[in-house]
């Protein structure tokens, strides 16, 4: 390789370092906006847990079976 080769090959490699450069900084600008803006509602930190142990029945009597209609009655 001759010294204006390297030289070809150095801008090169320098031309794709700026545009990468040029990409990431458009990145992260876009990533800086996107955190100052208000987060919707439903994140997963807005998440309610809700345990595996079993209700208490008591909630559940007097209740129509949805869909079903009343309990003790036939459905339409």
């Amino acid at each position: 390789m001759s010294l204006q080769d390297d030289v070809t090959a150095v801008r090169r490699c320098l031309d794709d370092l700026v545009r990468t450069v040029g990409r990431l900084e458009r990145s992260l600008a876009l990533q800086r906006e996107n955190e100052s803006r208000p987060q919707p509602a439903g994140r997963v930190e807005d998440l309610v847990t809700i345990p595996d142990t079993p209700y208490n029945s008591a909630l559940w009597t007097d209740s129509d079976d949805e869909g079903l209609g009343v309990r003790d009655r036939r459905a339409p």
